[in-house]
């Protein structure tokens, strides 16, 4: 057996230094930049950096939304089974409602996917909540247009679902038009759920080893930054 690393602190350290090494990562500031770490970390594609969307307050919002006890809403199971519960600064609720019995009621009257669905029942939580995305372009295009027609808007949207059909066309309209939501999401086909739970757990935690408290000193040091 080739020798391997076994100790968890050093295994961070080395990712989050390759990750550095490799990625772009100039235009963010630094809780952003946190983010796309993770992301990338999620992944394993430096890339991902190059592609990310998102408002310039987005991962500031987001880090306070949070410590303010919003909740987190999810589109699907695997998203919240990647939030990291423990790591949550005011013992967020993670919620997930596509399981939920009248979903597929639902979904036949308004005549789309359970995913889309299931976004209805969001209605009383999503004011000032933090949605993470990464399955179903249909759960981020419904949202949009519930916000449009006048219905609660989240703090943030964290825009990852992936696939074929839909998922760049969700992302680019999130990205073109938030509805005065603050967003984060990958463009083109690539997302998944590992990728929208990680943005919820840097947001939550900043960097294993590091935290969120490295991500006030280095702002301190760094001023204003951001963009898309």
């Amino acid at each position: 057996m080739r020798p391997y690393e076994r100790n968890p602190a050093a295994i961070y350290a080395q990712s989050f230094a390759t990750v550095r090494a490799e990625a772009r990562l100039d235009r963010f500031d630094p809780a952003m930049q946190a983010v796309a770490i993770r992301l990338i970390h999620a992944c394993g594609m430096v890339d991902v950096a190059d592609r990310l969307a998102f408002s310039p307050r987005a991962a500031e919002i987001g880090r306070a939304a949070l410590r303010d006890g919003a909740p987190v809403i999810c589109d699907c199971e695997m998203v919240a089974a990647g939030v990291i519960g423990r790591s949550l600064p005011a013992g967020n609720e993670v919620l997930v409602t596509l399981n939920d019995p009248r979903v597929a009621g639902l979904a036949g009257t308004l005549r789309t996917t359970r995913s889309a669905a299931a976004t209805e029942l969001w209605r009383d939580r999503l004011a000032g909540a933090v949605v993470a995305i990464g399955n179903a372009p249909t759960a981020l295009f419904h949202l949009l247009e519930m916000i449009e027609a006048g219905g609660p808007v989240p703090a943030l949207i964290l825009g990852f679902p992936v696939g074929f059909v839909g998922a760049a066309e969700s992302k680019a309209e999130l990205a073109a038009r938030p509805r005065g939501a603050e967003f984060i999401a990958l463009r083109g086909r690539r997302g998944g759920s590992a990728m929208a739970a990680a943005a919820v757990n840097a947001l939550a935690a900043g960097l294993p080893g590091e935290g969120v408290a490295a991500l006030a000193v280095a702002a301190d040091d760094s001023g204003d930054g951001g963009g898309s």
